[in-house]
């Protein structure tokens, strides 16, 4: 499975959709999997049904941080960014930690996106495991 190039998409309203397009492909694919399997099945099984979906994604995206005018391109990689505007963090573990959201949190703000998913595989219902950040510019 390859990652392909993206489309820029537009406002909120279309966020919104894409969010729930993205919720729906993951609800898939918890309901085919279950909670215990590692981390990089359940993304790459994502990935699948974001393709059946007709999204566009690019996975394990460079975040380039600057510091001091110094930029480091390859110290923060995201796992999917969704038709260039919805970043999704794929996890499964026993539970969410507020460091989980926070960097999600730090991937929005670096990226200038606006809304991102962490989704959590490793809890029996997938909405447990659920969060969706959005930030207002």
């Amino acid at each position: 499975m390859e990652c392909r190039p993206v489309e820029p998409s537009g406002p909120r309203s279309d966020l919104d959709r894409l969010s729930n397009l993205v919720i729906g492909a993951a609800i898939e694919v918890h309901r085919a999997l279950g909670p215990g399997m590692l981390e990089s099945v359940y993304k790459r099984c994502l990935r699948k049904e974001l393709e059946i979906r007709g999204l566009a994604y690019e996975c394990q995206v460079a975040v380039p941080v600057v510091y001091k005018g110094e930029v480091t391109q390859d110290a923060l990689r995201l796992d999917l960014l969704v038709e260039r505007a919805l970043i999704v963090e794929v996890k499964a573990m026993e539970r969410l930690l507020p460091v989980h959201g926070a960097q999600l949190l730090s991937y929005l703000r670096l990226t200038n996106a606006r809304m991102g998913l962490l989704l959590n595989f490793h809890v029996p219902v997938l909405k447990d495991g659920l969060r969706r950040i959005m930030l207002n510019f």
